[in-house]
């Protein structure tokens, strides 16, 4: 073929896409980038690899006419969709859940509320820097887009706005609901002594307590932000995306917070308050020292 010959087959080619083509082609482009995050989150990548082994098994089974396998492995793929299924049962129950959150009203509600969150974090950090120094065990868990109504009704509502004296005296040892989560929904308290499901993840260090375990199940099951403070050794931790981060100082455990929680256009709005707060916060130590 010649040059012109071969521009003009490309242009007819051109020619026949439509609008509809290319939104057909973002949507497999979206499908692929989401299961591509979806391998790099969890632990399924050799699952992965193992169905595309036995696709490459059946296909050259077919080629070969391997009538035997081939129908063994046709077989095995049918029952391996349930299976599928029922193996990654969390993981689609969380797509739902977030394809079913992803509304415009959550957005512009997410967008108020920005202020009360930065000050929910600067409350939390504050909270959580004494209960460290005091060894007192904390789970507070920051609601994002997947609503945690079943998880706030097995505690005790609140619906308080969130301060540093109230996270401590709810985490006091000795009160009755320091046992269990205190769920964070759009900067307020609105819950505390929750209870939150166990991590599934087998790899998790044996160094971690029931308390770790459970910020790390809650956000297996949804986007939320766990910040947890140690019983045993006051360290402090945040638990995003099935994700445990350790022994965090103070500035890294407050920026982390940010990031994950104020949208990148509102944090440059929050930088100067959460400043402001850091020196109070340093003149306030100085005092005590």
């Amino acid at each position: 073929m010649t040059f012109n010959e071969v521009m003009t087959w490309i242009w007819n080619i051109i020619r026949t896409i439509t609008v509809w083509d290319f939104i057909d082609m973002a949507i497999i482009a979206f499908l692929v980038y989401q299961l591509t995050t979806f391998m790099r989150k969890t632990n399924s990548a050799n699952v992965i690899k193992g169905i595309a082994l036995l696709v490459a098994v059946l296909w050259i089974s077919r080629l070969m006419h391997l009538n035997v396998i081939s129908y063994l492995l046709s077989r095995a793929f049918e029952l391996g969709i349930l299976a599928l299924v029922v193996l990654f049962q969390p993981e689609i129950r969380r797509f739902l859940e977030q394809m079913g959150s992803s509304n415009l009203s959550s957005v512009f509600s997410r967008n108020m509320n920005v202020r009360a969150i930065d000050t929910a974090i600067t409350q939390t950090a504050i909270a959580c820097q004494e209960m460290s120094r005091s060894r007192t065990g904390a789970l507070l868990v920051f609601e994002r887009n997947i609503k945690l109504d079943s998880t706030i009704n097995t505690g005790s509502i609140i619906n308080a706005d969130p301060s540093s004296e109230l996270i401590k005296n709810i985490f006091y040892p000795k009160t009755p609901l320091h046992d269990g989560a205190v769920i964070i929904r759009d900067g307020k308290i609105a819950a505390a002594a929750c209870m939150l499901p166990m991590s599934n993840n087998s790899n998790l260090s044996r160094d971690l307590g029931m308390r770790h375990r459970a910020g790390i199940g809650i956000t297996e099951r949804s986007d939320a932000v766990v910040a947890i403070v140690s019983e045993e050794t006051g360290s402090i931790s945040v638990a995003v995306d099935g994700i445990l981060k350790r022994h965090l100082n103070i500035e890294t455990f407050e920026t982390l917070l940010r990031k994950e929680l104020i949208p990148a256009e509102d944090e440059k709005q929050s930088r100067g308050e959460w400043l402001r707060s850091l020196v109070k916060r340093n003149e306030k130590d100085k005092e005590k020292v």
